[in-house]
């Protein structure tokens, strides 16, 4: 099941105020221009950024995500009906024959169990065609990041049509290779609290090659995150099988 901040009616609307502008996507539209990816599936497409740069940049894009009320955001930036929205998850993909696919931020982390990763990118690899990428991100686990996390001061924002919210972040567990942590929301306007918890798998990187060549990926190169330099790997695969 989705977490609660990408699938409760009152979280998801929340994601873009707290999550930032995203100039780390832009790195993304760099890799479907340096591979020529004109059919691109972004995969746990949230709120759909990613998505809405890709189509504003003339490609076809198919977003992907399990959390209804995130694809609900989603929809309402695309009036015009240029991205094909799917409600689901990897192993529920259509034949796409796509070009590239893209895991963006902490999705290809809440993969908990090598069964779930596993059919992940099976279904990734059956909606491509021959040839494709898988384009993804992942936390170097060796950074440690959840110590940084530990001591993240609340964060407030003005959200229009909601008002002042603010939200507090919890490391609740830390048994490696899984990271728990909670989101605490509170609405300034009528007092309510919302949680959510999530917690994320930290692979290092000679795990996720292994992973990738046993779903029939060849991995091109491993990318520092423009953004993010020396804390995440971009790994750039390409369907072999």
């Amino acid at each position: 099941m989705p977490d609660a901040i990408f699938a409760h009616p009152r979280l998801a609307p929340l994601y873009d105020a707290f999550d930032g502008d995203r100039d780390d996507l832009d790195a993304y539209l760099a890799i479907a221009d340096e591979l020529d990816a004109r059919v691109v599936l972004d995969l746990g497409c949230g709120t759909g950024n990613l998505a809405l740069l890709l189509a504003r940049h003339g490609r076809t894009v198919v977003g992907v995500d399990p959390a209804g009320s995130s694809l609900a955001v989603a929809r309402s930036k695309d009036p015009e009906g240029r991205i094909r929205w799917i409600h689901g998850d990897a192993t529920t993909l259509p034949p796409l024959r796509a070009d590239l696919a893209t895991m963006t931020a902490n999705v290809a982390q809440v993969f908990r169990t090598d069964d779930d990763w596993t059919r992940a990118l099976r279904g990734v690899h059956a909606a491509q065609r021959p040839g494709g990428h898988l384009v993804f991100e992942t936390r170097r686990p060796e950074r440690r990041a959840w110590e940084e996390w530990a001591d993240t001061a609340p964060v407030t924002r003005d959200v229009p049509g909601v008002g002042r919210v603010e939200r507090r972040l919890e490391v609740t567990a830390v048994d490696l290779p899984l990271v728990s942590f909670r989101y605490t929301y509170r609405f300034r306007r009528d007092g309510t609290v919302l949680t959510s918890d999530s917690t994320l798998r930290f692979r290092d990187r000679d795990e996720v090659e292994s992973s990738l060549a046993a779903a029939g990926y060849r991995v091109d190169d491993v990318r520092e995150a423009p953004d993010r330099p020396g804390r995440e790997f971009v790994f750039v695969a390409q369907r072999s099988t």
